[in-house]
């Protein structure tokens, strides 16, 4: 039986499979997830090639947006 933590590593790791990139408020929004940047770091912990970008919201803001490299 997977845990609630693991299968919350796997969705992330689902969307990045799919080419998409993600936000800590994507994956707020998306999976109520309020701890993306230890999610991401466990993924790298294992061999993810995860890249972060400083992206500016609409409003000002700089987060964090990660994607999988094609390294």
């Amino acid at each position: 039986m997977k845990t609630q933590k693991q299968s919350l590593i796997n969705t992330i790791a689902a969307v990045l499979e799919h080419g998409q990139s993600i936000t800590t408020k994507q994956a707020y929004d998306w999976f109520d997830c309020m701890e993306l940047p230890a999610k991401i770091c466990q993924l790298k912990n294992v061999g993810w090639k995860i890249k972060t970008t400083r992206v500016k919201t609409p409003e000002g803001k700089t987060v964090a947006k990660y994607k999988l490299t094609n390294a």
